[in-house]
């Protein structure tokens, strides 16, 4: 179907632009009238492009404005064109003015930001309809942006856990190739005092100097390779499971990824259930919204289990990312009607425990870092000190 651009005026006398779909420029030129707009332009224009992701910054802008205008009571449409004006990105100006014209021809609002689901998160339109059904749009709203902070605090720390001992262990390499590099003075020292037969271990030390920077050129090479294996493993959903998996599988770092992944299911499912959506739905929002596949093929038997009648505990005992204790502590919440407040419970608890994880992988890290250099130096100054202590013997006797 063929999409037009128009400008227009309100009522009012308010300016107002956005795109419509239509079979032809004169059932377009209906539509706009039947929405009491009084046509300045009206253009054919080509199918546009998909949309790309809105950014986190810009979503949770986006959003904490419009829960000021919904606190304000203004309409939801006639919001959504004032924020329109007050966007600086082009895109996004274009999308929330075509959201707006949906509203404004009739279209239920999670239908609107369903057809721009690629660049709004999957449960928005969930959100903002369960918010306008129960008269608390803003409050929503506010829940979604702490439930994105969350997000993006879950992704900082599993980012800091994988970047701080990728620093610690360049550094360490660092300092420990400048001690052996520089070792090349120390051979041309001892050569210029006549000692051409050095001790074994000297030699293998100085032999190590040599080759330091081909050692540098090695690693850089595999740092390249395993690049280019994580973007390759990106591009397919099986091979984001496989990276996923081997994270997960890791020491500390895998049960720190789980926990942060957990503290989002259950938030997501916490913002859901708010929302008033059934457990089904929110098991798989919620999982779709964490990114994880793994997680999201856990939770699909999960969400099949309870539609087909099973309660909270039969169905989660087939999940194995998922504890007992998180199945557990949301049937007894279901059962005593107080499931928003177990899951808001649950995922205090896994973000402070994912915390706690990434507070012990800092205090593992440095001191067997520290430790590691410490003795690799001392290594070097006894290789060094060996011809020395020779040369001191042979004179002494």
């Amino acid at each position: 179907m063929p999409t037009f651009e128009f400008d227009s005026l309100t009522s009012d006398g308010r300016k107002t632009a956005g795109t419509i779909e239509a079979d032809s420029h004169c059932q377009a030129q209906q539509q706009l009238a039947g929405m009491c707009l009084c046509v300045n332009s009206l253009t054919e224009c080509r199918k546009a492009k998909p949309f790309r992701k809105v950014g986190r910054d810009e979503f949770l802008l986006f959003n904490q404005q419009l829960a000021s205008i919904a606190k304000a009571g203004i309409p939801l449409e006639r919001g959504l064109r004032e924020l329109a004006g007050d966007v600086d990105s082009p895109r996004m100006r274009r999308r929330i003015n075509e959201i707006a014209t949906e509203l404004e021809s009739g279209a239920p609002i999670e239908k609107a930001f369903g057809a721009h689901s690629s660049g709004f998160p999957e449960l928005y339109g969930q959100i903002l309809k369960a918010g306008v059904q129960s008269g608390q749009l803003a409050e929503m709203l506010t829940s979604l942006n702490r439930h994105v902070e969350m997000g993006r605090r879950a992704k900082r720390m599993i980012v800091e856990a994988v970047t701080y001992p990728a620093f610690i262990l360049v550094l360490a390499a660092v300092i420990m190739s400048f001690c052996i590099a520089n070792m090349d003075s120390v051979e041309a020292m001892y050569a210029d005092m006549g000692m051409e037969h050095l001790p074994a271990f000297t030699r293998l030390v100085l032999s190590l100097g040599r080759h330091v920077a081909d050692a540098w050129i090695g690693v850089g090479l595999f740092a390249g390779a395993c690049v280019a294996l994580a973007v390759c493993l990106n591009v397919t959903g099986a091979g984001r499971r496989f990276k996923e998996r081997l994270l997960l599988k890791m020491p500390v770092l895998g049960r720190l990824l789980q926990r942060s992944l957990l503290s989002r299911l259950a938030d997501g499912m916490r913002l859901l259930v708010g929302a008033g959506c059934d457990l089904p739905t929110c098991i798989r929002l919620s999982a779709a919204a964490t990114g994880s596949g793994i997680l999201q093929n856990e939770c699909e038997p999960f969400a099949r289990a309870l539609e087909e009648g099973e309660d909270i505990a039969s169905a989660g005992r087939q999940c194995r990312m998922i504890p007992p204790l998180f199945v557990y502590s949301a049937h007894i919440g279901a059962q005593r009607n107080e499931l928003e407040c177990h899951l808001a419970n649950l995922s205090c608890m896994y973000e402070q425990q994912a915390q706690g994880n990434l507070a012990r992988l800092h205090s593992l890290l440095m001191p067997i870092m520290l430790i590691i250099v410490a003795a690799i130096m001392t290594l070097c100054i006894v290789a060094l000190l060996m011809p020395l202590m020779s040369l001191i013997n042979s004179v002494q006797g």
